[in-house]
């Protein structure tokens, strides 16, 4: 059996004021290839209190959701084709 091992680097940002956090997610494969790289935001409302953690929270969501989307969209891609290519030979 082999095992692989991919690694998500994810690296929070907050502006001045904590209104906006950005989250970046990097998709590294076993060869340390970059693989993917995806952004969630989060934006506080003005009304609410600063909660840094809360924001950091959604804006990692939002990338890992964002990986996870690309992630499922190029495996079904990759089915399709070979699907497609199974049928032709």
């Amino acid at each position: 059996m082999e095992t692989k091992r991919w690694n998500v680097e994810l690296v929070l940002t907050e502006d001045d004021n904590d209104d906006i956090t950005t989250a970046t997610a990097v998709l590294y494969t076993d060869g340390g290839e970059r693989r993917h790289e995806c952004v969630g935001r989060a934006r506080r409302n003005p009304a609410d209190p600063a909660v840094p953690e809360i924001g950091d929270e959604l804006a990692a969501g939002r990338a890992l959701a964002d990986l996870s989307s690309r992630l499922l969209s190029e495996g079904a891609a990759d089915v399709a084709r070979m699907a497609q290519q199974a049928h032709q030979a």
